[in-house]
């Protein structure tokens, strides 16, 4: 059985079916995050990375802050409490 037939059928379960499968899915792949070499966990994180240097260059929500660059914060909070 693949994805899209076990996709079919999930909304005929009752919410006790889902959640048990909800579970096992979970406990199946921390089982599977436990069993990782530390080399598979490294690849897993520069994956990771890559994906968040793409959002964190390219969604206008994450780089809003980017404008303030250059802005010194430190000296312009001292100047307002002399």
């Amino acid at each position: 059985m693949n994805a899209s037939e076990i996709l079919k059928i999930l909304p005929q379960l009752s919410n006790s079916d889902l959640l048990t499968i909800a579970q096992e899915a979970l406990r199946l792949r921390q089982q599977e995050k436990n069993n990782l070499t530390s080399e598979e966990i490294k690849k897993q994180w520069s994956i990771a990375a890559s994906e968040a240097l793409e959002d964190y260059t390219s969604d206008e929500e994450l780089t809003a802050f980017m404008a303030l660059d250059g802005e010194s914060f430190y000296k312009d909070n001292l100047e307002k409490n002399e």
